[in-house]
């Protein structure tokens, strides 16, 4: 068989074209006694020279780029594709987009398939929350760039683009408190252990303690109005609702609507947010807003550099501030 590719090695064992791949690079980690003997067969079998075909790979340009976002229907993915393809683009490379669905099974079946396609490179808005689960990619000899989300036990080598969402938070419950602001409901979504929310939560956590957090993940949406409907009335301070991402404020939106609490008479509102639509909600929706085109042209950046083996400037992490957009629910 001429021209055996890893590909070709992983169908006829029946596994991932990862799980090759780390058998390649002898990184068996949890791989079983029994996988480890049937790819090896394989390989024997289709004379596949594994050392030779990596190689081959990564000095044979195939000018691809993957990027793998976790949830597409999100406008910041969207947007933090745009900035990516912006910068990419006029380089001459092809740019393919999957979607993770924010799921660790279906995130690393798309690097798997992006890998069958001998991609360049990748850029990656982490579904999982450790690096150790994507070790195969660096094994595997793809340069790759995280953006957004954070990821425990990442190295320095690796770049990363995020938002100061930390600095963020604390910069507006600092800002809110000061305002007479005293009792914080934050809205969030933890349905990903990634999610840029964990260090937004910490922020405002790091100024008060008088929080209450309301995390909507795997509920329908009649809780959330459910749950404000018992807090509000009880809250005798003056109270500020946080919603910690875009799609999140839609879903304040909506509650508040339908129980015809109004902003800023009865209460406060406040967003993070990925584009400016909230200025045209009842004269403009205080946001901290973030630039995800602005962070894909850098995770771009930071790949083309990594594939060049440039050497970072300052340091491997990239933070491209939020912006403070004024309105008038507070």
């Amino acid at each position: 068989m001429e021209n055996v590719t890893i590909a070709d090695v992983a169908k006829a064992a029946g596994v991932s074209v990862t799980t090759v791949s780390r058998f390649i690079n002898q990184n068996y980690g949890k791989m079983s006694p029994a996988t480890k003997s049937k790819i090896e067969n394989v390989i024997q079998k289709l004379n596949y020279h594994p050392s030779a075909s990596a190689r081959g790979m990564r000095t044979k340009r195939s000018n691809l780029i993957g990027v793998v976002v976790g949830d597409i229907s999100n406008v910041f993915s969207s947007r933090l594709f745009s900035g990516i393809y912006d910068i990419l683009q006029p380089q001459n490379y092809s740019v393919l987009l999957l979607n993770a669905n924010n799921s660790a099974t279906e995130e690393t079946k798309g690097i798997d398939r992006l890998l069958e396609q001998q991609i360049d490179g990748l850029i990656i808005q982490p579904s999982q929350n450790d690096f150790n689960n994507y070790q195969f990619i660096t094994a595997a000899d793809i340069p790759f760039v995280t953006v957004d989300r954070y990821l425990q036990n990442q190295p320095q080598t690796i770049r990363k683009v995020t938002t100061n969402n930390l600095q963020a938070s604390q910069q507006t419950a600092a800002e809110l408190l000061q305002a007479g602001y005293q009792r914080f409901i934050l809205i969030s979504d933890l349905a990903v252990p990634t999610s840029a929310q964990i260090p937004r939560i910490a922020g405002f956590s790091a100024l008060t303690n008088n929080i209450t957090t309301l995390n909507v993940a795997n509920h329908p949406d009649s809780w959330l109005t459910a749950q404000l409907q018992q807090l509000l009335p009880e809250v005798t301070e003056k109270t500020v609702i946080v919603s910690l991402m875009g799609p999140l404020l839609f879903k304040a939106l909506a509650s508040l609507r339908q129980l015809n609490i109004t902003f800023p008479d009865q209460v406060g509102l406040i967003s993070f947010d990925d584009w400016n639509w909230a200025q045209f909600v009842n004269n403009g929706i205080d946001l901290i807003q973030q630039d995800p085109f602005k962070m894909g042209q850098s995770a771009a950046k930071a790949l083309l550099a990594t594939m060049q083996k440039q050497p970072s400037v300052n340091s491997n992490t990239i933070t491209i501030p939020a912006q403070r957009i004024k309105g008038h629910s507070l």
